[in-house]
């Protein structure tokens, strides 16, 4: 069964437009180019950098994490707090800060 590719729509309609795009299990979030969150068992996470870490960590989010080789690996992809998914205006400044965090990486990763 397809996910509704637009279920996202209003929450980061402030934001901007988003594709939702199937990868590894469960949904890549991309504005662009940049993916800046991902869909896991329908929890929505968002990339995090070394300026947004702090604020996800404040409110006790946590990493998407997978198992690889007997390990367990953890991402840059942090758990959105459940009170921003009622409030797409400051949902947006998070999103932003992902995007953010997403151009560092590419930036980084092209060096």
């Amino acid at each position: 069964m397809a996910s509704d590719p637009h279920r996202y729509d209003d929450l980061f309609q402030p934001f901007g437009r988003i594709v939702i795009k199937r990868l590894f299990g469960g949904e890549g979030i991309f504005a662009g180019s940049l993916m800046i969150g991902l869909v896991m068992r329908e929890q929505l996470y968002l990339r995090t950098g070394d300026n947004s870490l702090p604020r996800f960590l404040a409110e006790k989010c946590t990493p998407f994490r997978f198992e690889k080789g007997g390990k367990t690996v953890s991402t840059a992809y942090y758990s959105v707090p459940d009170r921003l998914l009622d409030d797409p205006e400051e949902f947006a400044d998070w999103a932003r800060d992902a995007e953010r965090a997403a151009l560092a990486r590419a930036a980084r990763t092209k060096r």
